[in-house]
């Protein structure tokens, strides 16, 4: 693209997800001022905000029961596990009303097997807890992969020259995957640690309120401590360190890419700015939050649950000269002193219910960004196009928050049939121009028709048709040679993926595979040159036989031989087909039937080679550098000295 920009997506909440995968409400169509065919009422009673966690839920579809079910079979394992301690206080009481006859306690047997069973019935509930929260977790992580990819279909192409693919599959893969752990694990996980706090509360106040206040008191300080630490300014200071530590994972991934530059030039990390600036960012983001938010309060939370004889004993030394029955007073004491452990445990668990919440809200916020991206708006009656020409008609275009617009007032047809050029300055709108065709974006203003159609009124799926694309930069698939160029059309043959590849000049590449056209490309396979990729592109566009043909300086980093082999396989494309194409290399739009030059967004001239360097604007000056760029050479100091002239140099603005 000649400009291109960030777009700024509004979180909103996902369409309710069936089981099977999701689809999106189809959003209401605009009219032509930007107005909504509906009227809002004056007065609109705004929803109740839902948390990240409910909006997760949505995409479990059915399955939603089976999160629900999961956390209250957690909670009931939990319940059981105090079950060995209970335990532990009959086999205390027990002796200590026996003592010292111990054969006297005839019920400590029983005791210890109920323990065991008790345990053993905690961890088979605690299984099947798990059992659910994870077949749940893995319907949400599919209807999200599925919801966000089909919602990713329905785009427009320009979306993706804007967000970075590493971005869109962090979104796609990294929030689910994240979510998966959410709900898989951490969700029953709190549900539990929720439902032992409460009955930890209820058992120390059962058997001696006294002694459960003193433990309590550890309780409160613990949630005042974690009060401090995760909510207000705390959790505003964790969205920051989140960020930084988001920033430095995507600096970091463009400095991996980047080693190669670095090594060459012989530069160090520090070199590379963003990434140095990425990396002191979070470093100091991290020190502030451990020494400013968790250093006093987590020392304090740590001391005290640690601690807890330090409220403990002394109560039990005020309360023990008044008691009358001594024993089970020393008996409820020991079950406290035992009992007491599991509140650590406790409260460590609700600490993890925050940073539960904190991955939700992460993961949804990401995830409703994308979903709440405009899809590309489509007719309700889809008209056909009537033909294969291509017509601007008075087309403007501004990218969205740019200032200047890319294309103003642009006008020009492509006959069916016939061969049009775009050429102009870096920036003047041609890829812009051209990206219009096939609805990479909507023009703001004007029309883009074929054949008479509005490309707005088609079906995208009949534009797509109709329309093949070569570009600079092509994508190959890990699959064989046949199957990326099957990609155009995926029921063609062997013989007719041969003779596309043929037509595109490539049975020299198909004769050095060791399998021919079933050869693996990529990883763990061959790979092909920059100028072998262009001329498979080729095949491909060939073997989709569309009416019409966009090119995008298909031959921009071709060596000289592969250019002359693309050339040859250009005319076999072009022929009797209309064609768009966009070219720096002036060359390559001699034999154009026109040439329409764009300057700032307008255009400037149009009409053949030969009237437009006749004429001598724009495009004859860009013809004269253009040809002095081809005569640049370099001479070697012997040569220079024998000719005693200078060496040629190359003309600002050329192309070599």
């Amino acid at each position: 693209m000649d400009s291109k920009r960030e777009k700024d997506a509004v979180p909103a909440a996902p369409a309710e997800p069936d089981t099977g995968g999701a689809n999106q409400d189809t959003p209401a169509e605009p009219r032509a001022d930007g107005s909504r065919n509906a009227k809002q009422p004056a007065t609109v009673k705004q929803p109740k905000e839902r948390s990240g966690l409910a909006q997760i839920l949505d995409f479990a579809g059915k399955r939603k029961a089976l999160t629900y079910l999961g956390c209250a079979l957690s909670g009931i394992s939990q319940l059981l596990s105090f079950g060995p301690f209970l335990c532990i206080w009959f086999v205390a009481r027990d002796l200590i009303e026996v003592a010292p006859n111990w054969q006297a306690a005839i019920n400590i047997a029983a005791y210890g097997w109920a323990a065991v069973a008790l345990a053993a019935a905690s961890i088979v509930v605690y299984f099947l807890a798990l059992m659910c929260t994870h077949m749940a977790a893995f319907r949400t992580a599919s209807n999200m992969r599925k919801q966000t990819t089909e919602h990713l279909m329905h785009l427009p192409l320009g979306f993706f020259d804007t967000h970075a693919t590493g971005e869109l599959r962090r979104i796609i893969d990294g929030c689910a995957a994240q979510t998966e752990t959410l709900l898989a694990h951490m969700l029953p996980d709190c549900a539990g640690s929720v439902v032992m706090v409460v009955g930890m509360l209820a058992m120390l106040l059962v058997f001696d309120w006294r002694l459960g206040l003193a433990c309590l008191a550890a309780v409160v300080v613990s949630f005042f401590c974690l009060k401090q630490m995760m909510s207000g300014e705390g959790m505003k200071f964790m969205k920051q360190y989140m960020g930084a530590l988001t920033k430095m994972n995507k600096t970091g991934t463009e400095y991996v890419r980047g080693i190669p530059v670095v090594k060459v030039f012989q530069q160090t990390v520090y070199s590379f700015k963003a990434f140095h600036d990425a990396i002191t960012e979070y470093a100091a983001m991290a020190q502030n939050y451990a020494v400013n938010f968790c250093r006093a309060p987590q020392v304090a939370q740590l001391t005290v649950l640690n601690g807890l004889v330090i409220f403990l004993v002394p109560v039990a030394i005020l309360l023990a000269p008044g008691e009358g029955d001594f024993a089970r007073f020393a008996t409820n004491f020991a079950f406290y002193a035992i009992f007491s452990a599991i509140i650590p445990t406790a409260m460590t668990k609700l600490m993890f219910m925050s940073e539960a919440t904190q991955m939700a809200g992460d993961a949804m916020g990401e995830v409703g960004k994308l979903l709440a991206t405009p899809v590309l708006p489509v007719s309700a009656a889809p008209k056909r196009a009537c033909g294969n020409d291509i017509t601007f008609d008075h087309v403007s275009f501004t990218y969205e928050g740019a200032e200047q617009p890319a294309l103003g007032g642009v006008s020009f047809t492509v006959p069916a049939g016939k061969t049009v050029a775009l050429v102009g300055p870096s920036g003047s709108g041609k890829s812009t121009a051209a990206s219009l065709v096939p609805r990479f974006w909507d023009v703001c203003a004007g029309s883009v028709r074929i054949g008479g159609t509005d490309v707005r009124d088609m079906d995208p799926a009949d534009l797509m048709g109709q329309v093949a694309f070569v570009f600079q930069t092509n994508q190959l698939f890990a699959q064989s040679l046949a199957d990326n160029v099957r990609a155009a059309r995926p029921d063609a043959t062997d013989e007719q993926v041969l003779a596309a590849l043929s037509a595109a000049q490539c049975d020299d590449i198909v004769a050095k595979l060791p399998q021919g056209i079933h050869t693996q490309l990529g990883t763990g396979g061959a790979y092909l040159s920059g100028g072998e990729v262009q001329r498979v592109a080729l095949a491909r566009a060939i073997l989709k036989d569309a009416p019409i043909v966009v090119l995008d300086e298909a031959t921009a980093f071709a060596d000289p031989e592969n250019e002359a082999l693309i050339q040859r396989a250009l005319a076999s494309l072009a022929a009797g087909r209309t064609v768009l194409m966009i070219a720096h290399r002036l060359s390559t739009v001699v034999g154009a039937d026109n040439i329409v030059v764009l300057d700032g967004g307008h255009v400037a001239e149009q009409g053949t080679h030969a009237q437009l360097v006749a004429t001598g604007g724009l495009y004859a000056r860009m013809w004269s550098d253009y040809e002095q760029a081809v005569a640049w050479k370099i001479a070697s100091d012997d040569t220079k000295a024998a000719d005693d002239t200078p060496v040629a140099a190359a003309t600002e603005g050329g192309e070599a």
